[in-house]
């Protein structure tokens, strides 16, 4: 398999939703397989929010040789997404104007903004057409976001498990963990590490919104009917001291912003008009236990981009079923692609 993590450095200044602009800053992306002569079998995967830039690596089922996204036919292209420890710019970074790191001060990047920056890539490689975007979670954010600034980029779009805009039952999981983050007595300290401890905390609340009831009914049931030190306990412990040693705080707490600052409709027009202005043939996935971005979310996007179709996902995984159900995705992506 032909993979490659590249560094593309954007010269200039990018001015930003928040009213802040940022100026030559990096964005890590990998590609994998080879273009064509036509350039027409781009693939770009978009990733969720603690994920890198290399697909094969959190979506072993679908990327790689002989799997759905198969480097011998497509080439593919995954960002790693700004404010990311994986590459990109982000929080550690120094701020070309001071020489110091960004660290609390860092300029976040919306799903818009985000999408500006990705173009400015595309139009360096020379690719004038996406065959196919595809992302979950916050990458359908971005995917979105991008198609909605350029309606006719993607000849197909597939959202999974997203939403045009970010609701307020999400943004309140993402302020409590932030909070936890900022009760961390590290958290005003100018370092690196600053609230990892709270981030961990944060990571257990994540889990929970990624989940379902009966995801933790079915892994982590107390089979010994223990009255304390119980599984669940152990898993959002573990899950915490997991993100910990890949991750750190200052980008997970700008990444959650850019997650609540999503929203197509923000300016004149509305989400439902933006939305009505994509041209990709689009499919929309859902998961049926997803509460964090619930099936109605993918119903109003299905409603309102023209002609596109809906499949919800049957999974007791919640969130987190478009990076488990393989099986079901690729099946729904082969029925889609073989229908046009």
């Amino acid at each position: 398999m032909n993979k490659t993590l590249h560094t593309y450095q954007y010269l200039g200044s990018l001015a930003l939703e928040s009213g802040s602009s940022i100026s030559d800053f990096k964005l890590a992306y990998t590609t994998i397989g080879a273009l064509s002569e036509k350039k027409d079998n781009v693939v770009w995967i978009f990733h969720a929010m603690t994920a890198n830039s290399d697909p094969s690596d959190w979506w072993p089922e679908m990327v790689g040789d002989g799997k759905f996204f198969d480097p011998s036919r497509y080439f593919i292209i995954c960002v790693n997404m700004p404010g990311s420890c994986y590459g990109s710019v982000n929080p550690l970074d120094n701020n070309p104007s001071t020489g110091k790191p960004f660290l609390r001060e860092f300029p976040f990047f919306t799903p818009v903004d985000m999408a500006k920056a990705y173009d400015q890539l595309r139009i360096s490689l020379g690719i004038d057409e996406i065959y196919l975007g595809i992302g979950g979670s916050m990458g359908g954010q971005q995917l979105l976001a991008w198609a909605s600034l350029q309606p006719s980029l993607f000849k197909y779009l597939v959202p999974i498990a997203t939403n045009a805009f970010h609701s307020p039952w999400g943004k309140a999981f993402n302020a409590s963990q932030r909070m936890c983050i900022e009760a961390d007595h590290t958290w005003y300290q100018d370092r690196p590490d600053a609230g990892m401890e709270g981030m961990k905390v944060a990571r257990s609340i994540a889990l929970i919104s990624y989940r379902h009831y009966d995801t933790y009914g079915k892994t982590q049931e107390d089979v010994d009917k223990a009255i304390e030190h119980t599984r669940s306990e152990s898993y959002q412990k573990y899950q915490g001291e997991k993100l910990a040693k890949r991750f750190n705080a200052l980008s997970y707490y700008f990444l959650t912003k850019s997650m609540d600052s999503h929203h197509l409709g923000r300016g004149v027009l509305e989400a439902e008009q933006i939305l009505e202005r994509i041209h990709s043939k689009t499919l929309v996935i859902g998961i049926s236990s997803d509460l964090l971005f619930p099936v109605s979310e993918q119903r109003f996007l299905a409603k309102h981009i023209p002609g596109a179709a809906i499949e919800v996902m049957e999974s007791m995984y919640g969130h987190d079923g478009f990076l488990i159900e393989t099986r079901q995705l690729n099946t729904l992506l082969l029925k889609f692609i073989n229908e046009q």
